[in-house]
């Protein structure tokens, strides 16, 4: 079988980047066309880490183009940004991996959060983008909506217990993330002076990534509890999760059956730290039981897991190949 063309649209960020270091080893896809909003300039040049490794122009949008040379899309671009391009290129027929919030969410919830959707037709069309919930309607999507890096990290570590959760009792969900899942734009918060040798909370439990957990958990948003932590490290999330339980049940073989078959998620024994998964798609999930009390411990790499590692995973799926296909397994550690 000849390589699949494929598209990096968004390519001078920390996810555009990542993805073209997973798509320039993957034995299926070829990427053949790299853009950004402006063009004018090569790949190494926005990259200087890829000089003498993959030298490539990146030119300006143009969708004809991209319908002529490609097969599918990644749009790694602001919210927003991202339905303008959805629609022409799904109606072009090209399939498309969304890694902005356009595709996430219910309209109205999304409204809420965002902007006014101008898009709704392919919003009812996207497949959430998690294999450990929707592994079969991934190998028939066109559109996938890549999920946030809160809400990845969060709704994995919750997945096992919602049956065992006590209904309407508070999720509460305290999540660490590094500098880099703020992306490359300067800002005052993700300045070096204001985040070296310091900690805080940001948008405590107003963070629009909260609806979109709550929604793909089934609960109201109410319940949902999320307070994100910006942490002085470049990449990483760990999220620690409280939940009420009921039932006499071993909360780790229940987590451990659980995800007995699954890809990229590892069950620990012991409480699981962000290195061990850095530069890899893998979560791992740690979880203690106290009486009625579970607390969940879930890591990921924010960038891989969290946006671009996970978005080839998905693009796999829907390709109908191996989920695992061309996927990095091995963390930076140390």
């Amino acid at each position: 079988m000849s390589a699949i063309n494929v598209s990096v649209i968004g390519v001078s960020g920390y996810t555009g980047l990542e993805l073209v270091k997973i798509l320039i080893k993957h034995p299926k896809f070829n990427l053949s066309y790299v853009a950004n909003s402006e063009g004018g300039t090569t790949l190494s040049e926005l990259h200087p880490s890829l000089a003498g490794v993959f030298e490539c122009n990146v030119v300006k949008v143009d969708i004809e183009t991209i319908a002529k040379e490609c097969e599918l899309v990644f749009l790694a671009v602001p919210h927003q940004t991202a339905m303008a391009y959805v629609k022409p290129l799904m109606q072009k027929g090209l399939k498309v991996v969304d890694l902005s919030a356009d595709y996430r969410l219910s309209k109205d919830v999304y409204e809420e959060f965002y902007c006014p959707h101008t898009d709704t037709d392919n919003l009812l069309e996207a497949v959430y983008g998690i294999p450990e919930l929707f592994a079969k309607e991934l190998r028939s999507a066109k559109l996938v909506a890549n999920p946030g890096c809160f809400p990845t990290s969060a709704i994995l570590g919750l997945l096992p217990f919602m049956d065992k959760r006590v209904k309407h009792t508070p999720i509460i969900i305290d999540a660490k993330t590094g500098v880099s899942g703020a992306g490359k734009k300067l800002s005052d918060v993700t300045h070096f002076v204001n985040v070296n040798d310091n900690l805080f909370a940001y948008n405590p439990l107003m963070h629009r990534h909260a609806p979109e957990i709550a929604q793909k958990l089934g609960v109201d948003f109410d319940e949902v509890h999320f307070v994100p932590h910006l942490v002085p490290i470049t990449r990483g999330m760990l999220s620690s999760i409280y939940i009420q339980v009921e039932g006499d049940f071993d909360a780790y073989k229940y987590l451990s059956e659980f995800y007995k078959d699954a890809k990229h998620v590892r069950v620990s024994k012991n409480p699981v730290d962000m290195k061990s998964v850095a530069g890899t798609n893998f979560c791992d999930i740690y979880v203690k039981q106290k009486g009625n009390v579970l607390f969940i411990s879930s890591a990921i790499d924010n960038l891989m897991r969290g946006a671009s590692s996970a978005a080839v995973a998905n693009a796999n799926l829907m390709m109908g190949f191996d989920e695992e296909l061309g996927i990095p397994n091995i963390a930076y550690v140390p």
